[in-house]
């Protein structure tokens, strides 16, 4: 990229993305499965609860967080797992609206409600996204004067383009294999089950104890408290608080179902209502809660 610097700002974001998408499909290639997810829909969770299981199951000490296959490389019978958002893939591969790239993976998809991904997505675009990652996603540009409402109705990052990719994932399941919806509504309120089913679906040998013991590891007050210390080792900014002061500058935040209330009046939350009626009836969002 420092080779492309003096280009023209469109040309340097076509570049970035394609080389961001040719790392990631390499990774796709190499992976045992792959964990699909839009920003901001618990996947840092999950992440920490599948690390728990697999350092218990290998052995490995609890401060080593999954990251492709590093677990792979100290333990053989661990995955290798493909974190993406289908993101820069597309640019790599030219499958604007097919998942062909994904035919023959195993696909766990982590939703949740659009709602309270793009208020979530907000206070990430606000405290802790870099000013690069904003232009090269046509997120709103670094510094823009706009408040939460702003920015779950835009277009290119709030409601409206999460309905299209969810929308977009409903479409490709008669072209893919074997996908697992996972709802983070779910998962709350019963993450064992749901992290048991996760491991069955991805061939992964873990005791129940084992997954009780994942669970406890990653509550909510002990994943505030692990951020905090940054406990994870080599993790960079990824559980990492980027102002402790600042609790809204956390990865770890609210975690709370139906939070986007809290923002918005009674008529704003019947905007945001008509707009998620639009989604595919799979995900379970498309009624008024």
């Amino acid at each position: 990229m420092l080779l492309v610097f003096w280009l023209p700002a469109a040309r340097r974001k076509k570049i970035e993305r394609w080389l961001r998408g040719r790392e990631e499909f390499h990774k796709l290639q190499r992976s045992d499965w792959v964990l699909m997810s839009w920003g901001k829909s618990g996947r840092t969770w999950l992440r920490v609860m599948l690390s728990r299981a697999y350092t218990l199951k290998a052995g490995l000490p609890a401060s080593e967080l999954l990251d492709f296959d590093n677990l792979r490389k100290a333990d053989p019978s661990l995955p290798a797992v493909f974190f993406t958002h289908n993101n820069y893939l597309r640019d790599y591969t030219g499958n604007w609206q097919s998942k062909a790239h994904f035919k023959g993976r195993k696909i766990v998809l982590l939703v949740r409600d659009p709602r309270d991904v793009a208020v979530s997505q907000f206070f990430q675009w606000q405290f802790r996204m870099r000013p690069n990652k904003k232009f090269i996603n046509d997120y709103p540009p670094h510094g823009a004067d706009i408040d939460t409402w702003d920015f779950v109705l835009d277009r290119d990052a709030g409601v409206p383009r999460i309905v299209d990719y969810f929308n977009g994932w409903a479409a490709a399941m008669a072209e893919l294999e074997d996908v697992l919806v996972v709802r983070y509504e779910d998962m709350r309120a019963d993450p064992a089950a749901v992290l048991a089913r996760i491991l069955a679906f991805t061939g992964s040998d873990v005791s129940a104890q084992q997954v009780e013991e994942a669970v406890e590891f990653a509550a909510y007050e002990n994943m505030k408290k692990m951020e905090q210390e940054s406990f994870f080792k080599g993790s960079g900014a990824r559980v990492k608080a980027a102002d402790k002061d600042n609790p809204q500058s956390y990865k770890v935040r609210k975690a709370k179902v139906g939070g986007y209330r809290d923002y918005f009046t009674d008529e704003q939350c019947a905007e945001l209502d008509d707009l998620v009626a639009q989604l595919d009836p799979l995900f379970g969002y498309g009624t008024r809660p």
